[in-house]
């Protein structure tokens, strides 16, 4: 493996002291003899001194001295620093032959001047690197989009999985790309602009490479944030110098990522600013529009909030194909898995399709990063290979949290957790339209939860009825009616719960026509994003009157009573199950699926009612 070493400070001054110790060798050894100027002048007044040449104070010539070995005068240099003023007179005298040579200030004028400059440059251009690498200072206005030629994208739609839809729309790009004239021998042109919209973590950069890589065309990517800096105009530049470069480098993909970081709508703004943004959005538009289609360049795009795209950007002539992407399905999400799990090591027991199931709601990154923690758990406890068990909890921690089995919690709280998780199951068991209990446990999970109710869906879902709602309402009060049940007073491990629940009683009777109150009539939460979910977007607003609000509060309140009153009756009812399940997880923290349905099965089961 090759080894890089760091440049170091320290081998500069090494070298430096090495040589200067050189310099004061050569000069000492073989350099001229270094003769004191009071020796000078007794030898000048012996006659031994024969030449000299002076250059300001410093005497540079040729003196004879006796030669050891063969007892005769031979001439050798010397040098030496004069200290009287004038000297002329006295080597005249001595009939010495001497010359004035005049002094050379261009050796002096580099070590004061030229090398400090060249230092304090050196110094700068250093900083400029490391604060914007790969660029200088007057480079503020090219573009940092990442360009990749035909021979570095691997990335192909058999790459790409849980996206089938998505995928059959990009694939008329691809064929235009790789065979233009079959579209345009009927007059037809492609769209200059094509829209990858859906939630995060769902493949859509991962599509537009595949797209790329399929066509083996150039591909050019940047983020939306990359055009903006502090400079005003530097966006717009950048805008500009891509599309030439796309230009040149035809057929070619473009690739803005997170659109809606330079594409928010203008309608807000303030009338004649100078935003930067707005600017950057301005020069995108005219590109759209400038260039012609036949040239071969491809805008793709992508984000996750599409609302807030400005009008003219998804208007005919610019983004006009826009494609979903969504989360997966069941088969989507087991064909995820299948391409991410080619990579390690799966034991002979493991069953995808079983964890396809038990993912409702993932993205295809999760479905990756569960992948990826499997392998890490299984490396961790020595394992050969990825077992089914691996997966589960690796399932687990995505969706729950990470264990916290050294938390130290006081038996009476553990055994309010216990009761409180065994509440939720009894109600998901027992009332109609909830979803199958897939796993009880007390172990600390994340960060505040001190336990989990797990439950799946036994099939996706895209509709909810107004029983199922009703549902997951008194699953949510099973906790806290357990409590109140066993030990006739409730605690603040509900919080959680009760949010939850009041948020879907809010939005049957607000948002979904389902109360008395609004009747048909729908008031849903303003500016609320598509694919981000609530608690993400922080907005919230309303449009009817004190009084309405007044009333919806009511039959929200009523709502939730009234569910309260449902479950208490039916924990009542099934309270030696509650005991039972409770008293399970005190002595094994965890239940599995299987086991719960052995304790239900032994309390005498029954269908939901």
């Amino acid at each position: 493996m090759e080894k890089h070493h760091r440049f170091s400070l320290w081998y500069v001054l090494i070298a430096i002291w090495g040589v200067l110790l050189l310099n004061n060798f050569i000069v000492t050894t073989y350099g001229p003899k270094n003769l004191p100027y009071s020796e000078f002048l007794k030898k000048l007044q012996a006659g031994d001194i024969t030449e000299v040449s002076i250059t300001g104070d410093v005497i540079e010539g040729t003196m004879k001295v006796p030669d050891a070995a063969t007892k005769e005068p031979k001439d050798e240099e010397f040098v030496t620093r004069r200290v009287a003023q004038d000297l002329s007179n006295e080597l005249a005298k001595y009939n010495v032959h001497f010359r004035a040579q005049p002094e050379s200030t261009f050796l002096r004028d580099i070590l004061s001047w030229i090398i400090p400059i060249m230092i304090f440059f050196g110094i700068w251009y250093f900083l400029m690197q490391r604060l914007n690498p790969g660029a200088g200072v007057m480079a503020f206005g090219k573009n940092k989009a990442r360009v990749y030629a035909e021979k570095d994208l691997s990335t192909r739609f058999a790459d790409v999985a849980g996206c089938d839809e998505a995928k059959a729309e990009l694939v008329e790009i691809v064929d235009y790309l790789k065979t233009p004239d079959r579209f345009r021998r009927l007059g037809g042109e492609m769209p200059k602009g094509v829209l990858l919209i859906g939630p995060p973590g769902t493949g859509k950069t991962l599509l537009a490479r595949a797209v790329a890589g399929e066509a083996g065309v150039p591909f050019f990517s940047i983020s939306g944030s990359e055009f903006v800096e502090m400079f005003v105009g530097v966006g717009a530049a950048r805008v500009r110098e891509l599309f030439v470069q796309a230009k040149e480098k035809a057929p070619c993909i473009i690739f803005i990522d997170e659109l809606d970081a330079i594409g928010k709508s203008r309608a807000g703004a303030i009338v004649g600013g100078h935003d930067e943004r707005e600017q950057t959005l301005n020069q995108l538009l005219v590109e759209m529009d400038g260039f012609d289609p036949r040239v071969g360049v491809i805008i793709m795009a992508a984000t996750n909030r599409p609302e807030t795209l400005d009008p003219a950007l998804l208007r005919a002539g610019r983004f006009d194909r826009q494609v979903l992407v969504d989360k997966p399905d069941v088969a989507g999400r087991e064909a995820i898995l299948r391409v991410h799990a080619a990579k390690v090591i799966l034991g002979p027991e493991v069953d995808l399709s079983v964890i396809a199931r038990k993912t409702p709601g993932f993205s295809g990154a999760d479905l990756a990063n569960a992948i990826n923690e499997a392998a890490l758990l299984a490396a961790r406890k020595d394992k050969d290979a990825v077992g089914m068990a691996d997966l589960e909890e690796a399932v687990d921690r995505i969706m729950g949290g990470l264990e916290k089995k050294n938390r130290v919690i006081n038996p009476k709280e553990k055994q309010v957790v216990a009761y409180h998780e065994a509440g939720h199951a009894v109600v998901a068991t027992f009332t109609p339209g909830a979803d199958e209990v897939h796993k009880i446990s007390i172990v600390p999970r994340g960060i505040g939860a001190l336990g989990w109710t797990q439950q799946l869906p036994t099939e996706d879902r895209y509709l909810m009825s107004q029983t199922e709602l009703l549902g997951k309402i008194d699953v949510l009060l099973g906790g806290r009616g357990a409590e109140r049940l066993i030990f006739g007073d409730i605690s603040t491990g509900a919080h959680n719960d009760l949010q939850r629940a009041t948020d879907i009683a809010r939005a049957m009777v607000a948002e979904y026509g389902m109360g008395r109150t609004l009747g048909p009539a729908t008031f849903p939460r303003q500016n609320r994003p598509v694919f981000l979910g609530a608690e993400q977007s922080g907005l919230a607003g309303r449009e009817y009157s004190e009084a309405t609000a007044a009333k919806l509060d009511a039959e929200i309140k009523e709502i939730l009573e009234a569910s309260q009153e449902r479950v208490a009756e039916l924990l009542a009812d099934k309270k030696e199950l509650l005991e039972n399940i409770a008293q399970t997880l005190l002595e094994t923290e965890t239940i599995d699926e299987a086991r719960f349905k052995a304790l239900v099965e032994a309390a005498g089961g029954g269908p939901k009612v």
